[in-house]
């Protein structure tokens, strides 16, 4: 039976990224100076308008109104006439420090308190459950429907950016459904793509160009059939973008940042939060044992979901899914994820090094399925070989 799944991407300009953006510059730029802090910082944006709020506690000084205006310029906003630009919008910030009773929590674990080890000193900054997921269809261990449209939505920065479409603007969506048979990829559907433009390109002429500069350069051939849809700026114009168009805000965009709808959410988002958060830590170690499991041969897709108490540093449960697909009971592919892979929060920043500025190249274009990142690597494949059945029983 044929089985139709969708994901989205927006870009860098969207306005929801714009505010992503910006709380991770601001992140990037305290850890820099400062790898201890502690940062829950968001942004909200509206035409002509920021607003940069949140709990920052910090030994150095980062000038935030420069950090938002150069992120704004980078993304392309740089004109008056855009309805919100670098030079011209308003920054206001509304900063206090981290709550003491959060911080009391984080710093002094219970366990740590009860005579743990160094690990268990770190708490978990808030209650809470975490996802990790991975499946063997792509290369990149990720669903085709949310790699293809991630694909998309970076492909019309670069068209942009390199001016091969000079007339398009910063903002823009994608979309893409894909068609199942079974649990193989058979088809892509439809997809659609919108993007802001300025006022002097036809129609006709930016349809033409985003689907051969664009759709074309991203959707395999293989994948393409009689049957796919192609929609390109469905309302026909898309002038007015960006903040100007609809307020932007940090975390909204959280299904786009993650699996596209494949796997559940716990409802934290990553954005402008320093890695003592378990919203954003524990669902990037959740995503590298996941692929991990699958890469190492342990099952086609996995599913990890792993839950927190605040102030505690071990996770207080994990479960594991393998949709059928794992070559051992699920119960002992939880256990092996227990065993190899260390959830703490300080055994979590420590193996994947996210104490460091690395957080501004996660905002746009997702978070899992990307090159560059320590949760991307796959250096437990080896370890975990040898609880394959045929390993087991040499």
């Amino acid at each position: 039976m044929l089985k139709y799944f969708t994901s989205e991407s927006v870009t860098e300009g969207h306005p929801d990224k714009v505010c992503d953006i910006i709380a991770d510059a601001i992140l990037d730029e305290i850890l820099k100076n400062d790898k201890n802090a502690r940062v829950a910082c968001e942004s909200f944006a509206s035409t002509g308008m920021v607003v940069i709020s949140g709990e920052i506690t910090t030994e150095c000084y980062v000038d935030i109104q420069k950090i938002a205006r150069d992120t704004i310029r980078e993304i392309g906003y740089d004109r008056a006439k855009y309805g919100f630009d670098c030079d011209n919008c308003a920054i206001i910030t509304a900063i206090k420090d981290q709550s003491p009773d959060i911080a009391l929590g984080v710093d002094n674990s219970l366990e740590y308190k009860r005579g743990g080890e160094l690990a268990d000193k770190l708490g978990a900054g808030d209650q809470g459950m975490m996802f990790g997921y991975a499946t063997d269809e792509t290369e990149e261990y990720m669903p085709t429907a949310i790699v293809l449209a991630h694909k998309l939505a970076k492909r019309l920065t670069d068209v942009r950016k390199s001016g091969l479409l000079d007339y398009l603007r910063p903002d823009g969506k994608s979309q893409v459904t894909v068609v199942y048979d079974g649990k193989k990829v058979v088809g892509v559907d439809t997809v659609v793509v919108s993007s802001q433009h300025s006022e002097k390109v036809t129609t006709e002429q930016l349809r033409s160009d985003i689907q051969k500069y664009v759709i074309n350069e991203v959707i395999p051939a293989r994948l393409v059939t009689k049957d796919t849809k192609y929609y390109i700026n469905p309302t026909g114009r898309f002038e007015v973008g960006g903040p100007k168009a609809d307020c932007g805000l940090t975390g909204r965009k959280i299904i786009v940042d993650t699996y596209g709808g494949s796997c559940p959410h716990g409802g934290g988002s990553f954005s402008g939060k320093d890695p003592t958060k378990v919203d954003r830590s524990a669902a990037y170690m959740a995503r590298y044992a996941a692929k991990n499991v699958v890469a190492a041969g342990l099952a086609k897709e996995i599913q990890i979901q792993v839950a927190y108490a605040i102030g505690v540093a071990k996770p207080v449960s994990m479960y594991v899914d393998t949709f059928g697909t794992g070559v051992i009971p699920d119960e002992e592919i939880s256990s092996i994820v227990a065993k190899e892979f260390d959830f703490r929060p300080l055994s979590i920043i420590n193996k994947l090094g996210l104490r460091e500025p690395i957080y501004k190249a996660t905002a746009a274009y997702g978070h899992f399925g990307r090159e560059g990142f320590s949760w991307e690597k796959l250096d437990m494949v080896d370890e975990l070989k040898k609880y394959l059945p045929e390993n087991k029983k040499a």
